[in-house]
């Protein structure tokens, strides 16, 4: 089977629709969640910015939203543990260069078609225990249909930061974090690198394409 640089399509698009929401709401809860709602509503007004719609608006909205999402996603943090054991290895500036790669592939892949999603998100609870939350949320799909969502946080800093999500169990980390591993382990680390600088190339070509700045799917 040939490998891509993607994982379950469930996980992934929930980073897509988290960005894409038409409605937020939820009872009151503790700074987790009101960071987190924070963070979407000022996505949602970006994507409703009537300056900012249109394909020729497409560079400058991504870059918009990707500012926001730096808040509220520590890439930094996922980054590292998608890698596991085989972080320690790297050097700092293998390290450097593997969390830029990554916080790439996601904003790159995911984030630059938030505006194709519409959904109402409920925001229900979190559990903190102390530097660490989980934020529970339903997501209520155009078909009728829900999707529990649940947004793992750390405060490393000034604020609630999110380093996954799950859908049902699913981790986002735990499902880079195994197809990484393999790749590493068939192959190695550099074919990981690799692999990601490809990904990369593929989106510059497509930016470059008859598409005018459109980014690959």
């Amino acid at each position: 089977m040939k490998d891509r640089m993607v994982v379950r399509h469930t996980v992934l698009l929930a980073l897509i629709v988290l960005f894409g929401l038409a409605w937020v709401h939820g009872a009151s809860a503790g700074p987790p969640t009101d960071q987190l709602r924070d963070g979407v509503q000022r996505v949602v007004k970006i994507l409703k910015d009537p300056e900012l719609m249109g394909d020729a608006k497409a560079a400058e909205r991504s870059a918009a939203v990707n500012k926001v999402a730096d808040e509220i996603f520590d890439f930094g943090e996922t980054a590292k543990r998608t890698l596991g054991p085989h972080w320690a290895q790297r050097t700092p500036a293998e390290r450097e260069e593997f969390v830029r790669l990554f916080t790439e592939l996601v904003q790159r892949t995911y984030l630059s078609k938030v505006n194709q999603y519409n959904s109402e998100m409920t925001f229900q609870a979190d559990v903190v225990d102390g530097n660490q939350a989980v934020v529970r949320t339903t997501l209520l799909l155009g078909n009728g249909s829900q999707m529990s969502l649940d947004y793992r946080m750390h405060h490393p800093r000034d604020r609630w930061q999110v380093y996954d999500l799950s859908i049902d169990g699913i981790s986002l980390l735990a499902s880079y974090r195994s197809q990484f591993n393999k790749i590493v382990r068939t192959d190695s680390y550099e074919g990981l690198v690799a692999r990601l600088k490809s990904r990369q190339g593929e989106f510059a070509a497509a930016a470059a394409g008859p598409a005018g700045g459109k980014l690959a799917r």
